[in-house]
């Protein structure tokens, strides 16, 4: 049986999520129609909408369901740009960090290429952790607009969110911030926080696949990507009420005993990333050893290609990851990696174990077990032979 151990990719789904999934699905009515099938359609999403802004600290009416994280954070990269450009003042830097997911970093050179936005980009430390005196510099008049991780997806640093807003803030700028990552493991206070925008995706916290939402201060604008019927604040379509009615059910499992969760995390993350560097001395962790996601361990193997250690402890029955599942199976150095200022050699010996709410002591303890042999045999493999290893 596979031990799974990628959970920042994707979590299994919660009982209790496929359960509310199911009921939702067979009932009959467009949220946005006016009969009484309509209007109860609208009740459960309306109800649902209230669980997810619960979940993060938000209004109801701040909720804008979409697709799930990418059309999120694409939202609101895009859609605050537009809008800060739509009263014919010119703001063309978007201020973003090196490190971000790839769907931040393709947006804004989307934005770099038919919108003619600058992009401004925020250095990070040898920690995966943003420079906040660069981005106190930075902002100005000219900025559209900030974009930041509140956790980095692949090394697990915490970032500086509240520190960043506030200097936002102070020159009238929005921050959008994607906390895809970061929804269910740490907590999240989008009004506390102090930021326009914020990004988050049901799949990541024991959801559907297809659902997520970008959540809009009241005192934000964001100019739409879809047009159509104006169902939502900042999004047209008809809306996917029993998606929604899924992902508040996992919002408010992944929520309701956080910090009880978080701290069994942290426990079975110390366990692992002690069993790792006990069981393979020269293995590197990366990321802020203290101050990262609960569930995240990083390293780097040197001697290995992250490819080959990751088909090899496949084989032996481990699913993990060389780092953002959106990237898997491209053979490039991870950019979050090389911008922490890494070589490129060491940058492809990575190794993302991600747990989550499935996993127990038992399964690190197989883990660490097994992978002093993968390592071995990834090493004895080297570049060259990585092609025959991929095709084991």
């Amino acid at each position: 049986m596979t031990i799974y151990l990628d959970h920042a990719a994707t979590t299994p789904m919660r009982p209790s999520v496929v359960q509310a999934f199911a009921e939702a699905l067979p009932v009959v009515g467009n949220p946005s129609s006016i009969h009484s099938q309509g209007q109860a359609a609208k009740r459960m999403l309306e109800e649902a909408r209230e669980a997810v802004a619960a979940s993060v600290g938000a209004d109801s009416v701040e909720i804008t369901f979409t697709s799930g994280g990418t059309e999120a954070i694409n939202l609101g990269i895009k859609g605050l740009y537009w809008a800060r450009n739509s009263s014919g003042v010119e703001r063309r830097r978007i201020v973003v960090a090196q490190a971000e997911h790839h769907a931040t970093i393709d947006a804004v050179e989307w934005m770099r290429t038919h919108e003619g936005a600058v992009l401004d980009w925020i250095p990070v430390d040898a920690l995966g952790r943003i420079d906040v005196d660069y981005v106190r510099e930075a902002l100005a008049d000219d900025v559209a607009l900030v974009s930041m991780l509140w956790a980095n997806n692949e090394v697990g640093t915490l970032q500086p969110v509240s520190e960043v807003a506030a200097l936002a803030q102070a020159q009238g700028v929005p921050v959008h911030v994607d906390a895809v990552s970061a929804l269910g493991y740490v907590p999240i206070d989008f009004h506390a926080a102090g930021v326009a925008a914020l990004s988050v995706s049901a799949h990541k916290i024991g959801g559907p696949v297809g659902v997520g939402a970008l959540v809009i201060a009241r005192s934000a604008s964001v100019t739409p990507l879809i047009h159509g019927g104006s169902q939502q604040r900042a999004r047209s379509g008809t809306m996917d009420a029993p998606g929604a009615v899924a992902f508040a059910a996992a919002a408010r499992e992944a929520t309701v005993a956080l910090a009880e969760e978080a701290a069994r995390l942290t426990v079975l993350r110390d366990e692992l990333i002690a069993g790792v560097q006990a069981a393979v001395p020269e293995a590197v962790l990366r990321g802020d050893a203290e101050d990262r996601l609960p569930g995240n361990a990083h390293f780097t193997f040197p001697g290995c290609e992250g490819d080959s250690l990751l088909f090899l402890l496949d084989v032996a029955g481990f699913s993990v990851s060389t780092g953002s599942a959106c990237q898997a199976g491209v053979p490039e150095a991870s950019h979050v990696l090389l911008a922490m200022g890494l070589d490129e050699p060491t940058a492809r010996g990575a190794l993302r174990i991600s747990l989550g709410e499935s996993t127990t002591a038992d399964e690190v303890a197989q883990f660490v077990a097994a992978l002093p042999g993968a390592v071995e045999q990834a090493r004895a493999a080297g570049y060259s032979d990585r092609v025959t290893v991929l095709g084991h």
